[in-house]
């Protein structure tokens, strides 16, 4: 359910404050907990942190951002990964292929320090 047009759009004050009359390329990050608070076009540029419940994510705030809240872009849940026994076996094969493959780079590389 969205928020009432007669309460207007939520923008914390103290964010404001912090962002008022700086530069955005010499700020540092701005750590925050609002995840609840829309972003603005004054915020353009800036990097939040935003909790996600565990850490900080750094979010940096470009124009297409301006009317989405803060904790869209800050997930809250930890995508493992999908599979079973077939993922099991594609990733492995990965593995080998990757061992294969530096293991020959390493080979070229001491070929050519022996024909200098």
């Amino acid at each position: 359910m969205t928020r009432s047009i007669k309460k207007g759009i939520y923008v914390d004050e103290k964010l404001l404050k912090k962002i008022a009359g700086k530069n955005p390329l010499q700020t540092p990050v701005i750590k925050t907990w609002k995840r609840a608070c829309v972003i603005s076009p004054e915020m353009l540029g800036f990097t939040f942190a935003v909790h996600n419940g565990k850490t900080h994510i750094e979010v940096l705030i470009t124009e297409d951002m301006v009317g989405h809240r803060l904790g869209e872009f800050s997930s809250t849940r930890k995508f493992t990964k999908h599979g079973g026994k077939m993922q099991k076996e594609l990733e492995q094969k990965k593995k080998e292929a990757e061992i294969i493959q530096a293991k020959s780079a390493t080979e070229v590389t001491a070929d050519a320090k022996k024909t200098k």
